[in-house]
C-alpha cells in the first residue's frame, strides 16, 4: 500500500491534467454536446475503463521489469519526474495560447450506450500519449526493493487512481458540457490562471520526489 502522501501527491498530479481542456475532456464534450448528456457519461465511463485497463497492464508490466532490472527503477524514476515538469512546463508556456482558443463541437455519429463506451475504452487504450504517461508518471511514486507483489500494488493503487480522478471533471463535461463550455470560452483569465496553477503543481510534485520538502 502506498504511503498517504503518494496517494494524494497522484491524486493531486491527476486532478491537475484532468482539470485543464484535453482530448479527453473534449471527448467527452463532443458526445455530450453532439448527442446527448446520456452519451457524455458513457464515454466518461469508457474512458475511465480504458484508464483501469492501462493501470492493470502497467502494473503487472512494469513490476516484472523493476523486479529483474533494478536499474530501470532510478532510470524511470528521474524520467518520469523530468517528464512531469515537462508537462508542467508545456502548460505554463502554453497558458497564454491555450486560453485563447475557442472550445468547438463538430457533430458526431449517434451510437448506442454500449457502443460509446467500447469506444471510449478504445480511443483511451489506442492513445500513445496515454500509454506513455501512465509508463513515465506512475515509477516516480513508487518505492521499490520490497519485491515485485509490492510494487504490483503500488502500481496499481496509483494506476487505477489516476482515471478516477478525472471522473468528477468528466461528469461535469457531460451534464453540463453547454454551460461550461460558454464559460470556458468567455472566462480565458480563468483558464490562465489554472493553467499557471496545474502546470506549477505538477513541477513542484516532480521536485518534492527527489528534494522530499513535504
Amino acid at each position: 500500500m502506498p504511503p498517504i502522501e503518494t496517494i494524494l501527491a497522484v491524486a493531486l498530479a491527476g486532478f491537475a491534467l484532468s482539470a485543464t481542456p484535453g482530448p479527453s475532456m473534449l471527448y467527452v464534450l463532443s458526445r455530450s454536446m453532439g448527442q446527448s448528456r446520456y452519451a457524455g457519461l458513457a464515454s466518461a465511463l469508457g474512458l475511465s475503463l480504458g484508464g483501469v485497463l492501462l493501470a492493470v497492464a502497467t502494473a503487472l508490466g512494469l513490476a516484472a521489469i523493476f523486479e529483474r532490472y533494478e536499474w530501470i527503477v532510478v532510470t524511470l524514476r528521474y524520467a518520469g519526474s523530468a517528464y512531469l515538469i515537462w508537462l508542467g512546463a508545456g502548460m505554463i508556456l502554453n497558458a497564454s495560447k491555450s486560453s485563447k482558443v475557442i472550445l468547438k463541437v463538430h457533430a458526431v455519429e449517434n451510437l448506442s450506450f454500449s457502443s460509446i463506451v467500447w469506444q471510449g475504452v478504445w480511443v483511451e487504450l489506442l492513445n500513445p500519449k496515454t500509454v506513455l504517461f501512465f509508463a513515465l508518471f506512475l515509477p516516480p511514486f513508487v518505492s521499490a526493493g520490497a519485491g515485485e507483489a509490492s510494487v504490483q500494488a503500488q502500481l496499481l493503487i496509483l494506476g487505477i487512481l489516476v482515471p478516477l480522478t478525472a471522473i468528477p471533471s468528466d461528469i461535469v463535461m457531460a451534464l453540463l458540457g453547454r454551460t461550461v463550455t460558454k464559460s470556458i470560452n468567455e472566462n480565458s483569465r480563468a483558464r490562465l490562471i489554472m493553467a499557471w496553477i496545474s502546470g506549477l503543481l505538477l513541477m513542484a510534485i516532480a521536485v518534492n520526489l527527489h528534494l522530499q520538502f513535504i
